[in-house]
């Protein structure tokens, strides 16, 4: 715990990319009127979750008005909300929903983290960024000893982790599974509104994901 604790206070004061650093702040001061009332967290972000876990999630980085918001990944915005719901159907969640930082939503055997770290304007990070932030995924490798499944949403994500695990990239696509060595990778689209409204991701299509994680880290 010790590790981990002092990890995420290094990534909580990170400024290493000039252009997130204002850029988050700036999110955090001038809110969306949905959230006017509401204090912004606005500091990079940390991964959450089971450090025992064998499956570690990767996602993009956090969204402007959900995790810079809140102060945890997948929190207080439709993806969370679609995270949240299958991983609680599926044995990964104490609680459906992902709302605020202190809602109790523990996670079992898993845990979330982010190629990037601050949320980027128009969710896309540049390269010299996603460098930046890589060192933080493998203090994260070293520290989390258990995992055996990384489940990818999206491309980015996908990307990081190969480079992380030292592997080939194969053809991006949903609900891939790709056996290495020691480890596995399942790939899925991210549960954006992008994908999630278009129907180019649906429930169950999503849900199948899960279904296999848990087959995979029983």
């Amino acid at each position: 715990m010790k590790s981990i604790t002092t990890l995420n206070k290094k990534i909580a004061r990170c400024k290493k990319c000039p252009r997130l650093s204002v850029y988050i702040r700036d999110v955090a001061k001038n809110k969306v009127r949905r959230f006017k009332e509401e204090k912004y967290y606005g500091k990079p972000l940390s991964g959450f979750g089971d450090i025992k876990a064998k499956l570690l999630i990767v996602g993009l980085a956090p969204a402007a008005h959900g995790g810079n918001r809140t102060g945890r990944m997948f929190t207080g915005d439709s993806s969370g909300d679609w995270l949240a719901k299958a991983m609680y159907k599926h044995g990964f969640a104490s609680i459906p929903t992902s709302q605020t930082a202190d809602d109790g939503l523990i996670l079992y055997n898993a845990y979330i983290t982010a190629a990037v770290r601050c949320a980027p304007p128009q969710n896309k990070p540049t390269k010299e960024e996603m460098n930046a932030c890589f060192g933080y995924l493998e203090q994260e490798k070293e520290i989390l000893k258990n995992i055996t499944v990384i489940l990818c949403l999206g491309k980015i994500a996908y990307d990081a982790t190969c480079k992380l695990y030292n592997v080939k990239s194969e053809k991006f696509g949903h609900n891939k599974l790709f056996t290495y060595d020691g480890f596995q990778i399942l790939t899925s689209y991210h549960p954006s509104k992008q994908n999630t409204q278009t129907g180019r991701l649906t429930w169950d299509q999503w849900s199948a994901v899960f279904a296999k994680a848990k087959k995979l880290t029983k």
